[in-house]
């Protein structure tokens, strides 16, 4: 058992996240947006505010400081 790590962070999105390297992106969307169509690797964590996944994803995995935007929203 690890102890410390948010809830939301399930065994699939830790072993998504480990495997992450330099100038990949993780997208945070909610339930309109085109994942199985776009996603090279899909992950779903149904019933949680993309905020507060975003806040549980940081704890474990810092943005990137070698890119220009490590983060981006959607505008209206």
């Amino acid at each position: 058992m690890l102890k410390g790590l948010d809830p939301l962070l399930g065994p699939e999105l830790l072993q998504l996240l480990a495997a992450m390297g330099h100038g990949d992106e993780l997208v945070i969307a909610d339930a309109n947006f085109p994942a199985t169509s776009v996603a090279r690797r899909l992950c779903r964590i149904d019933g949680s505010e993309a905020t507060r996944l975003l806040q549980a994803v940081l704890t474990v995995l810092p943005l990137d400081q070698y890119v220009e935007r490590p983060a981006a929203v959607m505008a209206v």
